[in-house]
């Protein structure tokens, strides 16, 4: 063989290793999200993971449910890497298919949330009332549950279906776990005034937009729109509500699991947990973050502590159960 021909060859072979290293660099600066986040917020918070990472971020939302229904179709083979912001109840019932993982300031989470090693708490939320206040007067709010299934709210209570929206699960499990051995007969009493959405996103729309006077829906969301200027208020109800943490999680399998990791330690950085206070309304599950300035703190609220899905019989039953409710 030649020299030309040893160097060429040399050169060759240089060029495949490069490209087979190049090919794993592109694989190893990738994270495939799959979340029932709502668009403001994955637009606000992805470009400050990828401009702090380095890692491109491929972001597909979906409801809560529609989440696990896909991730466990694709179980044999996983196209996502991580769950981001999922009712921490559908993460436990579903926890077969995650990888724990403790991110690297896991002390710094508030040991309240943290219920199950296969899942991260991410964010804290809690259920409100958001009422509009040019088509219901202060005096007039419903302050409790009884209050809310007063007939003459009927049909002008929006609210997310429980078979679609995570956060509509939270509000059901909530009115069950605060209503004690009577909490279907509340539930069903107070199903008989709602307007129900297909998604969580569209009760503080309708309420924002006078289509429906009062909703049932997430802080965070209830806020973004106070935030806005729309003509509504948040209203605590008095008599029990809970705060639960949505979570983060690795797919078992997932293809990219390195960014995966550093994702979720992104997600839960004191810089993060910040951003999504300010940015985004959300209260933090950190011990060292505050909450958003505009909310009251959990100090001031009635809480009580969230039966668990099992206690109350398992997602399946809970969710034949409603539909059974409901007449949907």
């Amino acid at each position: 063989m030649t020299s030309r021909n040893i160097w060429v060859g040399r050169i060759l072979l240089a060029a495949g290793l490069l490209g087979v290293a190049g090919a794993a660099h592109a694989a190893d600066n990738k994270v495939v999200l799959y979340t029932a986040h709502k668009s403001s917020i994955v637009q606000k918070m992805i470009p400050l993971f990828e401009a702090e990472t380095g890692i491109k971020a491929e972001v597909v939302q979906l409801g809560s449910g529609d989440v696990f229904r896909r991730a466990r179709a694709e179980a044999a083979a996983p196209k996502a890497d991580v769950i981001w912001s999922v009712t921490g109840s559908l993460l436990g019932e579903n926890a077969d298919l995650l990888a724990p993982y403790a991110p690297k300031d896991q002390g710094a989470i508030d040991e309240r949330f943290v219920s199950n090693p296969a899942w991260t708490p991410y964010t804290t939320v809690i259920y409100v009332l958001m009422v509009n206040n040019r088509m219901v007067k202060e005096a007039d709010i419903p302050k409790t549950w009884a209050a809310l299934s007063d007939p003459k709210w009927k049909g002008k209570v929006a609210s997310a279906r429980v078979d679609n929206s995570g956060s509509a699960f939270q509000q059901m499990t909530t009115v069950l776990t605060a209503g004690g051995d009577k909490g279907w007969e509340n539930y069903g009493k107070l199903a008989k005034n709602f307007v129900f959405s297909d998604s969580s996103g569209a009760v503080p729309r309708f309420v924002a937009d006078g289509e429906a006077p009062l909703g049932l829906t997430l802080e965070d969301n209830a806020l973004e729109y106070v935030a806005g200027g729309a003509p509504v208020k948040i209203s605590y109800i008095e008599d029990g509500t809970t705060t639960s943490p949505d979570g983060v999680a690795m797919l078992k399998g997932a293809p990219n699991p390195e960014p995966a990791k550093r994702f979720i330690d992104w997600a839960l950085s004191k810089k993060t947990q910040e951003a999504l206070v300010k940015e985004a309304g959300r209260r933090s599950v950190r011990k060292d973050v505050a909450a958003p300035g505009d909310v009251k703190p959990l100090s001031e609220l009635t809480l009580v502590k969230l039966k668990s899905v099992e206690e109350l019989g398992g997602t399946k039953t809970l969710i034949e159960k409603w539909r059974q409710v409901t007449g949907n």
